[in-house]
């Protein structure tokens, strides 16, 4: 399992935009992977679940992956987030 933590730039957070961006860039990968705040785990693969984590700017979150691919995974929701989801 692999596990990093990134800070969520943006201003907004993740709200539905972002998140949708989110989830598309997780489902391209075959590991498992989850978005942590605050101790709360959700799928990173869960609109719902992600929304419900209500991620706002500034938040550090954990973005953890297992399977084969976790590192690509991590490593591309990483820069996805550190990036502002092209807002």
């Amino acid at each position: 399992m692999l596990v990093k933590e990134v800070v969520v730039k943006n201003q907004v957070g993740l709200h539905a935009r972002p998140a949708t961006f989110f989830i598309q860039k997780a489902n391209e990968y075959k590991s498992s992977i989850w978005v942590e705040k605050e101790g709360r785990r959700v799928n990173a693969k869960s609109l719902l679940g992600v929304l419900s984590l209500g991620i706002v700017g500034d938040t550090t979150i954990r973005v953890l992956a297992d399977g084969a691919d976790e590192q690509l995974a991590v490593e591309g929701l990483v820069k996805l987030v550190e990036g502002g989801f092209a807002e």
